[in-house]
């Protein structure tokens, strides 16, 4: 099999073979990033007492090109994650033939829920009643099989802090999250958040993740099927898994520092 990107099909004993020098001073770093990474997850959980398994690495490809995505396949990457749609779209279509999950992460307006389930998998940044009701019409519209839903957290406002911040308030998790559950063409897989930067679990990531961890239980108690937690990113993976993460988004981590192409 082959793919538009690289020629030989990425995870094939020939795709490492027909990169040329820089691709492979590319791939190499990948690899060398995605290895520290991989050992802080292994390391947190065994901190944790839990098995490795139970962790899932989404990297954050935002910003940077397809190539660097099918490098990452060849890797043994499984799960990549974009934050804009005008990004998204064009690079999940030539990514199309891996086998890759795609988890949409960023704020998400209605009017491109049509775009987006065209390629996402998983849509973890569910925050209002017409979002839901916007994704389910592309979804019917595409035909195509129920879309993963997470309701975003945003645990500043549970202080009265963040109000412009995406996210719902804890107090108001359950409710949209029976509404996804309760809604045709989407499933609700769990909760997300993004450490809060207001309110008093500010700079505290541990508290913060493990605040999480008790609104993610009581959407579980009403949903046993919705135990995904999204959480942690490259600065708190270990906090986030500390408190019960099942997947952490990195990408600085993996991706690096360097200005991004495209």
């Amino acid at each position: 099999m082959t793919n538009d990107i690289y020629g030989p099909f990425p995870g094939g004993a020939d795709f490492s073979a027909a990169l040329t020098e820089g691709q492979r001073a590319r791939y190499e770093q990948l690899g060398a990033n995605l290895d520290v990474v991989e050992r802080r997850i292994a390391d947190a959980c065994a901190a944790a007492g839990r098995p490795r398994e139970e962790v899932t690495l989404i990297v954050v490809t935002k910003t940077y090109p397809a190539e660097d995505t099918a490098l990452l396949a060849g890797l043994g990457v499984t799960d990549v994650a974009e934050n804009r749609d005008q990004d998204a779209a064009p690079k999940a279509e030539r990514c199309v033939e891996l086998p890759l999950t795609w988890h949409f992460v960023g704020q998400l307006q209605t009017n491109k829920a049509r775009s987006v389930v065209r390629y996402s998998d998983v849509v973890h940044s569910v925050d209002r009643a017409r979002l839901v009701d916007s994704l389910a019409a592309a979804v019917r519209a595409a035909e195509r099989p129920p879309l993963g839903c997470l309701v975003q957290v945003a645990l500043d406002k549970e202080a009265g802090e963040g109000e412009h911040r995406a996210g719902v308030a804890p107090a108001e998790v359950l409710a949209l999250a029976g509404r996804i559950a309760d809604t045709p063409g989407l499933r609700l897989d769990g909760v997300m958040t993004v450490a809060p930067l207001a309110g008093p679990l500010a700079g505290d990531p541990a508290r913060a993740f493990a605040r999480l961890a008790e609104i993610a239980s009581d959407v579980r108690a009403a949903h046993p099927a919705a135990t995904m937690v999204s959480a942690g990113m490259s600065g708190d993976l270990e906090q986030a898994i500390a408190a019960g993460a099942t997947h952490v988004r990195v990408g600085t981590a993996v991706l690096g520092v360097r200005s991004p192409l495209g």
